[in-house]
């Protein structure tokens, strides 16, 4: 694992813990397009998933990744830098894409500044509420909600005091998906999905999966 604190971005190997990649950020300031949780797969699962529990657009934070596809060949798609769009995207439509595009060897994260962070929960009450500020992370598990944010001190402060939950740790939710993470009626819920223990990958919409065929790969 690669940190690249002055430029703000991380190259993570694909089968790097999520947490594994908190570890490595400790002390810099810095974090991760994805809250303090464990999940199965690493980074290369959370990559094929289109993230977990982001409030913002996820796959603008992957920079560049190298994947292999389902026909054995390897791929490096994107950069280093924000602005470097060198040919075609696949940086973009593998993200999310549940591994019909392939499986991620490498992925490029942008990493975003924070002065303070606050990991709360409260009882949830069955919607995702309007927060104000907004945290960068919001998931449901179980009876509980739960919200990550960080930023300047002062902002994270009016985070405590709209959420009023309390402070918890990094938790590890590999063990509620023993037969692996998809989407489906289950004890976890982000805006996104519901999660379920061994459940289906999403149906992509018809337009790409025309471009996966046109691309060559097996359906």
């Amino acid at each position: 694992m690669e940190v690249h604190a002055a430029d703000q971005y991380l190259v993570a190997p694909g089968e790097a813990g999520l947490l594994e990649v908190y570890g490595a950020l400790e002390g810099t300031g810095l974090f991760p397009p994805f809250p303090p949780v464990e999940l199965p797969g690493g980074v290369g699962g959370l990559v094929a998933r289109g993230g977990f529990a982001q409030t913002f657009f996820f796959p603008a934070e992957v920079l560049g990744l190298t994947f292999r596809t389902p026909k054995g060949e390897v791929v490096r798609a994107g950069g280093l830098v924000v602005k470097n769009v060198q040919g075609y995207d696949l940086v973009r439509p593998f993200v999310g894409s549940f591994g019909l595009l392939g499986e991620a060897l490498e992925v490029v994260f942008r990493l975003r500044p924070g002065r303070a962070f606050a990991f709360l929960k409260r009882p949830w009450e069955g919607a995702f509420p309007e927060l104000s500020p907004r945290p960068r992370f919001l998931f449901a598990l179980e009876e509980a909600l739960y919200a990550f944010h960080y930023g300047h001190e002062k902002e994270v402060a009016r985070f405590r005091e709209a959420f009023l939950g309390e402070e918890v740790g990094p938790l590890d939710l590999r063990p509620l998906f023993p037969r692996g993470m998809g989407v489906g009626e289950g004890p976890l819920r982000d805006l996104r999905f519901a999660w379920k223990d061994g459940g289906e990958a999403p149906r992509p919409p018809e337009a790409f999966l025309r471009w996966v065929r046109g691309m060559g790969y097996p359906l």
